[in-house]
């Protein structure tokens, strides 16, 4: 049986995250702000391309596994360098911390609720 609703996907998309050693992982809830694409975005980096790749593929196997959701579209895979991941309802950015760094969306919606989670191997 799979868990339904926005939340729970925000869940397993972090849950995918930290499985493979996702890093500053932010969720920005969006949903007390007018006209926004969506109503989350969650935004973390890896430490290389394949990471990246490797945290998108682990975010689309842990969507479908506990939601029964698949993105309606990603985008940035062959290059592994900003990778995003769109569930209509939430984003998904997957950076290289110097792309994060430079493009600081999570600071663009400054009205936004941000959700820092905490990194598992190092308890921050």
């Amino acid at each position: 049986m799979y868990k339904k609703g926005t939340h729970a996907l925000v869940d397993a998309i972090v849950d995918g995250l930290q499985d493979k050693k996702g890093r500053d992982i932010v969720v920005a809830d969006l949903s007390g702000i007018d006209d926004t694409i969506c109503t989350y975005f969650v935004i973390a980096h890896g430490g290389s391309p394949s990471q990246v790749q490797a945290l998108a593929m682990s975010v689309g196997e842990k969507g479908r596994e506990l939601c029964g959701a698949r993105p309606l579209a990603v985008d940035g895979m062959r290059n592994g360098i900003w990778v995003a991941l769109d569930y209509a309802e939430v984003i998904v950015h997957i950076f290289l911390p110097e792309e994060r760094a430079f493009y600081d969306i999570e600071h663009l919606w400054e009205d936004a609720e941000l959700t820092e989670i905490p990194d598992l191997d190092n308890g921050n």
